[in-house]
């Protein structure tokens, strides 16, 4: 029997606020890929460099993820994780670092992202070695190919003895290996966008040898038609910002701007620390998408206002114990979920029970 510490953890300890949320969402993901469904992960914010694909590439070798959208930085960085990992510094104490302190790690070639940073010579310019020969090649053929599709590229084809980070932890080369549907909107603002951007001025580099972002769009129509068919694909968003926003809009341009049936998202989760605001996007509650047809009233919906690094990698590491043995995970969640209807008002008891 295999043993599901994670979840038994979730499942006693997370009653209320955003740890019941955590536990509800976890549980709706589960509900939705055992009946067959597929589920789509936008990932924002610096989630690569905080080495979320401990987690994420197991889930995406397992077939818990089935299509992606995330920031240019966050595809650049799980691949600078890989081939530079032993130049990576920490700054735990980050929180007390001066401005003197941040020139000396200037000075040192570190790029630093919160609490570590990346190296300049063993990650952007090692990987330039190669991806921009790519891109000079694509100008001189006259290729056009989506802004992922040359680091796919690249990382199949990557020596492994350039490997430093543990290649079972890339996510980057777990969705390479299953040419798993990729958007990477706002492309351009990434490290590698910048160095393209920079041979596109230099007269080196065509810019048409990247597709666009509407180009990525039209081609998310079609992949959305093929992930949601049966019982759907979920949208699960961690952090805010374009990576989320982008694919979440093709439901309503597909039924408005194609004018094509379409069904709706069958699941949305947002984990992120924007709290409800004025006007923010990325705060907004998922009621709001339901006034642009992103979502239904009966979308199984869940905001979990917390810190995206603590929370994904337990929710994707508990799905992935889930699956190693699904009896047992279900059994766990029916009585989690039992107990908690105890605690319910009768007439919300009676009205879930029909």
């Amino acid at each position: 029997m295999a043993a599901l510490p994670i979840l038994e953890f979730v499942a006693r300890n997370y009653k209320n606020f955003n740890s019941r949320s955590t536990r509800d969402a976890l549980f709706a993901y589960w509900d939705h890929v055992q009946k067959g469904g597929r589920m789509y992960v936008a990932m924002a914010g610096a989630m690569s460099s905080a080495q979320l694909g401990i987690t994420l590439a197991p889930a995406i070798r397992s077939g818990l993820v089935h299509g992606m959208s995330v920031t240019g930085a966050n595809l650049e960085e799980s691949l600078f994780r890989l081939v530079a990992f032993d130049a990576y510094k920490d700054f735990p104490e980050y929180r007390y670092l001066t401005k003197n302190d941040d020139t000396r790690i200037l000075e040192q070639r570190m790029r630093r992202v919160t609490d570590t940073s990346i190296p300049e010579d063993e990650a952007f310019r090692a990987v330039e070695k190669y991806l921009v020969p790519m891109w000079l090649e694509a100008s001189k053929n006259g290729e056009r190919r989506y802004w992922h599709e040359y680091f796919y590229e690249l990382i199949r084809k990557l020596p492994k003895k350039l490997f430093e980070g543990d290649p079972k932890h890339c996510w980057l080369l777990a969705a390479a290996e299953k040419n798993l549907p990729l958007v990477v909107p706002g492309h351009e603002d990434s490290t590698f966008g910048n160095i393209f951007a920079s041979h596109v001025k230099a007269g080196e580099c065509s810019a048409s040898i990247v597709k666009s972002g509407i180009e990525y769009m039209a081609g998310l129509y079609d992949d959305y038609k093929q992930l949601s068919k049966g019982k759907g694909i979920g949208f699960f968003q961690i952090g805010g910002g374009i990576a989320g926003d982008f694919p979440i809009c093709v439901v309503p341009s597909i039924k408005y701007d194609l004018q094509e049936p379409v069904k709706p998202w069958a699941y949305f989760c947002q984990i992120s620390d924007s709290t409800t605001s004025y006007g923010s996007y990325s705060g907004a509650t998922p009621n709001e998408k339901i006034t642009w047809d992103k979502l239904t009233e009966h979308t199984p919906m869940f905001v979990i206002e917390s810190d995206a690094t603590i929370v994904a990698p337990l929710m994707f590491e508990a799905l992935l114990e889930m699956q190693g043995d699904p009896k047992r995970a279900d059994a766990i969640v029916k009585a989690s979920r039992a107990e908690t209807a105890k605690a319910l008002p009768k007439k919300v008891r009676a009205k879930r029970a029909k």
